[in-house]
């Protein structure tokens, strides 16, 4: 079907058939606010921000739903236009907290910079607050509904992204708001505590639970020994909330800094991402070679393991008893390095920095105290490690790159692609071909690219001396659900799946920075990739820290000593 030619602003566009307005004018450099509009969910078209003048219509149209015609003639800066944008946004302020200054997102408020850029200096309207009460109830995600501005993008994400459907629009009219079921706490409904809501949503009516004091508090007391560990994704992630392009690099200006925070000790969380390696692709070989149930689900993703808690609870069977990686990293802080380092346990108090708000959920789970004590003390997103960085002044550009501390900052390649789905895949088909086989991979056979990229759902077949293993993997928990009601049906091939709770994996966490869109998530991945083929270790078995924790300590993959720290069971959940 042949182009459509329509004229927007005095600009002769053409376009395909089925283009918005709003995609119109942006591919000739013409911009049209949005709010409830989302670069990957569409548009409600609720806010009517958005609206323009189309020659011959009686009212202005929504730029974001309403489709080209050929011939059509479109005014998206007309007097008419101006006002009804104004108006629009002035009365949503009229309604809204006016806390910009304490506000978690000040400066990174869509509304706050759309009434910047409209040129609003007062509001002619009567202002009304909402005083609804604050949803603090659950330990990774706080509501407030007074800074809801009923967009619907956090319901969208919900339900057609990660297919839970937590959230829902109630009331009428003015006392229109989105609520859980039956107005309840995040903590009491099914809900897998993702965050995926909060990078949708433009104000702060979501964000996460704020734990940085915590930190400060700990950093500042002379009897704790506060040590820190990075998951993978943080490293192509941090220098967005510190300015840099999304996908930059910063591991050692990271390292540096933590340092300068004062922190006693700086490790990777990707020394443990090869380490449960090492367990899960045993458990995969245990598995395949005694007959045991199949296939085989990771187990890394805290909110991928809430969400089959809720919706499959009777195949928990199927999920890898492994801890993630941020745990076995918190049961292993407190026992082999406090031991090797003299401390006392209790004095031993660790701080993860995840991509993830559901590692916060993760982290205070009754389970997770197989070392004697909370295996993880306060966990902090990425934002909120940009936020405490800010705030003591560090120039992070002109810090030199560091190294992360020994034992348990010696990483591979292997544990850096875990921040991007598919990334436990790969890095377990290295390992477990070279157990199986007894052959070293080749170099140019070190890369699964049929584990890698952002389509929803990818399988491959991998021949380990004769015997065909299939695997899948899935981000994104709408993409589970294909993949668990196959597992459901009996009629799945696979031997091992991946499951991300998030779109992308990790680098699209619900703690990244503001303004998480694919193709942020694909930019971060391939800094993962790069980061990987610049180690010059790039398999898990091959990491001596790894190699020496089993001589020293855990004595062999699957151990006693393996299983009681860093093995846990699950919770079937209502």
């Amino acid at each position: 079907m042949s182009d459509i030619t329509l004229t927007i602003d005095d600009q002769q566009v053409q376009v395909a058939p089925g283009t918005t307005i709003l995609e119109a004018a942006r591919s000739v450099g013409i911009n049209i606010p949005t709010l409830c509009w989302h670069e990957d969910l569409g548009s409600p078209a609720v806010c009517r921000v958005c609206v323009v003048e189309i020659v011959g219509m009686r009212t202005l149209q929504p730029a974001c739903s309403y489709p080209v015609a050929s011939n059509m003639v479109v005014s998206t800066n007309s007097p008419l236009v101006r006002k009804a944008r104004k108006m629009a946004v002035e009365l949503l302020l009229a309604h809204h907290p006016d806390d910009c200054l304490a506000c978690a997102r000040n400066l990174q408020c869509e509304l706050q910079q759309l009434a910047s850029d409209l040129g609003i200096r007062k509001i002619r309207f009567e202002r009304i607050v909402r005083n609804l009460p604050l949803d603090e109830s659950s330990p990774a995600i706080v509501r407030d509904p007074n800074k809801c501005i009923n967009c619907r993008r956090c319901i969208e994400v919900c339900e057609k992204v990660q297919g839970v459907e937590a959230l829902s629009m109630i009331n009428r009219s003015f006392d229109t708001v989105v609520m859980p079921a039956f107005e309840l706490g995040l903590a009491d409904v099914v809900c897998a505590l993702c965050g995926q809501c909060i990078l949708a949503c433009p104000t702060g009516a979501i964000t996460e639970r704020d734990d940085t004091s915590l930190v400060w508090k700990a950093l500042s007391d002379p009897t704790k020994h506060v040590v820190v560990q990075t998951a993978p994704a943080i490293r192509v992630s941090l220098g967005e909330e510190l300015g840099l392009k999304p996908g930059s690099i910063v591991t050692g200006k990271m390292v540096a800094a933590l340092r300068r925070m004062g922190f006693d000790r700086v490790f990777d969380t990707d020394f443990t991402a090869d380490l449960t390696i090492m367990e899960e692709g045993h458990e995969l070989l245990q598995r395949l070679m005694g007959g045991k149930t199949l296939p085989l689900i990771t187990s890394c993703s805290p909110g991928w393991i809430k969400y089959i808690e809720h919706f499959y609870p009777e195949l928990l069977e199927h999920v890898s008893s492994c801890k993630s990686p941020q745990q076995m990293f918190g049961a292993l802080a407190k026992t082999y390095y406090a031991q090797k380092a003299n401390l006392d346990p209790a004095d031993v108090f660790v701080v993860s920095v995840m991509p993830c708000t559901a590692k916060k959920f993760e982290a205070q789970r009754p389970e997770m105290h197989s070392s004697g004590f909370r295996d993880v003390d306060v966990v902090l997103t990425t934002r909120e490690l940009g936020r405490m960085l800010k705030e003591t002044g560090i120039n992070f550009e002109s810090l030199p790159a560091e190294d992360f501390d020994s034992p348990l900052g010696i990483s591979t390649g292997a544990g850096a692609i875990f921040g991007a789905t598919g990334g436990v895949m790969e890095a377990a088909l290295r390992t477990v071909y070279e157990v199986v086989t007894g052959k070293e991979l080749a170099l140019e056979d070190l890369e699964f690219d049929e584990v890698r990229g952002l389509e929803g759902v990818k399988e491959a077949t991998v021949n380990l001396s004769g015997t065909e293993v299939k695997v899948a993997v899935a981000h994104g928990l709408s993409n589970a659900k294909k993949i668990m009601d196959q597992i459901k049906s009996g009629k799945a091939p696979w031997h091992f799946v991946e499951i991300m709770c998030c779109p992308g994996g990790c680098v699209g966490g619900g703690g990244q920075p503001i303004g998480t869109v694919m193709t942020t998530r694909a930019e971060r991945g391939s800094a993962l990739y790069t980061a990987d083929r610049d180690m010059k270790l790039r398999l898990s078995h091959e990491n001596p820290a790894v190699i020496a924790l089993y001589e020293e300590f855990l004595q062999k993959p699957l151990s006693e000593r393996s299983h009681e720290l860093l093995h846990t069971h699950y919770t079937p959940r209502k």
